[in-house]
């Protein structure tokens, strides 16, 4: 499973409008980004209009394509798009991915296996 996390700028004179919309999303577009492959898919709000999407998917690029294609999707995204600031093209295919440097659950599971035996020749303390 691949974690995802993207950073949108929403224009501030439209921030209680976009939010607005989102309670609640169409149940069909929840429905194709289900379908889509996104799972545990959250935005998160903060000061300025500066959103921040996760999800986590198997395959983010099957799942671009197939909201890429999808007619709801598109429906949504043309009706999205002018909340964003600085954003060229349909919100959903735009958004760079942040590039993760931490998650927990990864490094805990590194600690825990059994590390290789060192050389004590080559090792330098």
């Amino acid at each position: 499973m691949r974690r995802i996390c993207f950073q949108l700028l929403i224009k501030p004179e439209l921030l209680d409008e976009y939010v607005e919309r989102h309670t609640p999303v169409w149940p069909e577009m929840l429905a194709e980004i289900a379908a889509a492959g996104r799972h545990n898919y959250s935005l998160f709000l903060g000061e300025g209009g500066r959103l921040i999407g996760y999800y986590e998917t198997d395959d983010d690029d099957a799942a671009q394509a197939y909201l890429a294609a999808s007619p709801v999707a598109a429906r949504w995204e043309a009706q999205m798009g002018r909340y964003f600031a600085g954003l060229e093209g349909r919100p959903d295919q735009a958004a760079t991915p942040l590039a993760e440097i931490f998650h927990l659950e990864d490094q805990l599971a590194a600690a825990a296996a059994p590390s290789p035996a060192i050389d004590e020749e080559s090792d330098p303390s």
